[in-house]
């Protein structure tokens, strides 16, 4: 469907409210149709023929149609409002739903800037576009048919002579409207550029002012601004410039009217009130031509607007559930990676990974940076897909496995400690929200979080700020912990959880994964080796590809890259102890 098409699409569920609206729109056309019909009877026979009668309840009359004009109104107005209003709720929903269901690589490589950006700014956009413009082109065209009939009935060749002005007046509005949607995409662009911007400095706040790029950051954001202003003044240029050259239009109808009917009035073949009934209700005519000229401009910055938003709702979701997939409830077996590969594009993060982990056994993973240590166990909860392969879970593809029952059976605790701003109890229980305050409770101290959050000015009711800031890094990974514990998921990733922790708090976090690795099928990607001498099996990545496997004694008797990685690692805590 074109776009058009599909913002209509966005509106049929709403006919009902949108026929009363138009209903509403038919009586203010009318009623604005009836003020210069009756600007003849008040000159012709109130002015000039004195007709008490006429005067008596003609004036009760207009104050009847003003009264009928602004109820309509108001129902026009409240009706078309709460109709675009519910669309773009509709859209917003739908739009964030649509990126909920993307896999990680889409936001691997797409700004959180741009998508805010997305939801926020171009949604406005097509609100404009759906509700304020609607009505807008309703009203104006019921009031125009109104108003031309009224013109025809009082001298049909005056009406022609107006008319002929109509076919000029819409060249401008064409050629503005274009011009309008290029400058719009370009303005939104920008304002991405901006929401980007905005949100790489606001939340690398600390980076900046370690490196005292404040004036750098200042000056990129004044750049962005000054485009932004730029665009923004062209767009003012040309809707600035279309209601003179509509007025200017209507300036050389009017004034052809003016000579043409003069010269009927003073013949005697028009009477004055028929003539300033015409007069009026040509003057009335031109408004709405000029609103449309306005209406179309907020149009064509809508539709530029919902080009980028179907952009996004139209991204396939890289990760389905395959057809008759099924729900596992645990794990009764292990897990198997058999051939797996992975990798973007030509370039292979993962090659010919080949291990079986059994339930309940521990296994570390480790090689050096960028060796596909975190890719292989996102290849897990299928946060990607693997490119050749598969992976098995009780000799069952996961990609035969429901998402949703595949995600409950695994528990994750990062490096990046995940956190959101809400309180502690919320963040203990993301996810587990049948999970009782006994159970929360129970996970916070099994996490050897307890004792810190009690000590919080409101306990497990404080508010922790974005990404848990006002918490210590110890403090968070253990929430994160808890988090976790309370999942109660059979399968564990730890991926460098202490990794970013100093000595003591290590030893605290430490203490809490060793409750939750406790009767769990886990995986561990290590960065300190003194972790995990005591798993069961520790695997060696380097390019890609596992070079080594087996615990930490006999992988140290095969004098290969595990003892090289172990070494490295115990000659730098020498050489910090001696310091």
């Amino acid at each position: 469907m074109t776009t058009t098409q599909r913002l209509i699409q966005l509106i049929k569920p709403y006919w009902v409210r949108l026929l009363a609206a138009m209903g509403c729109m038919l009586m203010v056309a009318g009623a604005t149709s009836l003020m210069p019909f009756m600007v003849k009877p008040v000159l012709d026979d109130i002015f000039i023929e004195k007709n008490a009668a006429i005067l008596s309840f003609l004036p009760l009359l207009i104050i009847l149609l003003f009264l009928v004009k602004g109820f309509f109104a108001f129902g026009q107005s409240y009706l078309m409002s709460f109709v675009g209003e519910k669309i773009v709720a509709g859209l917003r929903e739908g739009l964030y739903a649509h990126l909920q269901k993307l896999s990680l690589s889409y936001f691997d490589r797409t700004a959180t800037g741009l998508l805010m950006s997305r939801i926020i700014n171009d949604v406005n956009l097509i609100q404009g576009a759906v509700s304020s413009a609607v009505t807008g082109i309703l009203k104006d065209l019921f009031t125009l048919l109104g108003l031309i009939g009224v013109i025809f009935y009082r001298d049909w060749q005056l009406a022609i002579l107006a008319l002929l002005v109509f076919p000029i007046a819409v060249i401008p509005i064409v050629k503005f409207g274009r011009k309008l949607r290029k400058i719009s995409t370009q303005s939104q662009r920008t304002m991405a550029d901006i929401s980007i911007h905005l949100h790489e400095t606001l939340t690398g706040n600390r980076i900046v002012k370690a490196f005292n790029t404040e004036e750098y950051e200042i000056e990129r954001f004044r750049q962005r601004v000054r485009k932004f202003f730029q665009l923004t003044m062209k767009d003012v240029s040309i809707k600035s410039m279309s209601s003179p050259i509509m007025e200017f239009l209507g300036g050389i109808g009017i004034a052809a009217i003016i000579g043409y009917g003069g010269y009927q009035v003073i013949n005697g073949t028009s009477t004055t009130g028929t003539f300033f009934s015409f007069l009026t209700a040509l003057l009335m005519l031109y408004e709405p031509i000029k609103h449309l000229s306005g209406v179309n401009n907020t149009i064509q910055q809508g539709m530029a607007a919902a080009i980028r938003v179907f952009e996004i709702l139209d991204l396939p979701a890289e990760m389905r559930d395959q057809e008759g997939a099924v729900s596992i409830n645990g794990i009764r077996q292990g897990i198997r990676f058999r051939n797996v590969s992975f990798g973007y594009g030509e370039q292979w993060v993962l090659r010919d990974i080949n291990f079986e982990v059994k339930v309940g056994e521990i296994v570390a993973i480790v090689g050096t940076s960028g060796g596909g240590k975190t890719t292989l166990v996102n290849l897990i909860p299928r946060f990607y897909e693997a490119s050749e392969g598969e992976i098995l879970i009780d000799h069952r593809s996961i990609k035969t496995i429901t998402q949703a029952s595949l995600r409950r059976q695994i528990g994750l605790v990062t490096q990046q400690t995940i956190l959101f701003n809400d309180t502690v109890r919320n963040n203990i229980a993301y996810g587990s929200p049948e999970k009782t305050e006994a159970d929360i409770l129970q996970a916070a101290q099994a996490a050897y979080a307890y004792d810190f959050v009690q000590r919080l000015p409101e306990k497990m009711d404080t508010l922790i700020g974005e990404q848990g800031m006002r918490l210590s890094g110890g403090e968070r990974q253990r929430i994160s912990i808890a988090r976790a514990l309370l999942k109660d998921a059979p399968i564990l990733i730890l991926d460098e959880a202490t990794s970013s922790l100093d000595s003591e708090s290590e030893a605290e976090v430490q203490r809490a994964l060793e409750n939750l690795m406790k009767g769990r099928t886990t995986f561990i990607i290590a960065h300190r080796f003194s972790t995990i001498r005591n798993v069961d099996r520790i695997l060696v990545l380097a390019e890609g590809r596992i070079i080594e496997e087996g615990n930490h004694d006999r992988l140290m008797a095969l004098n290969g890259e595990y003892k090289r990685l172990y070494e490295i690692q115990f000659r730098d805590n020498e050489t910090k102890n001696a310091e």
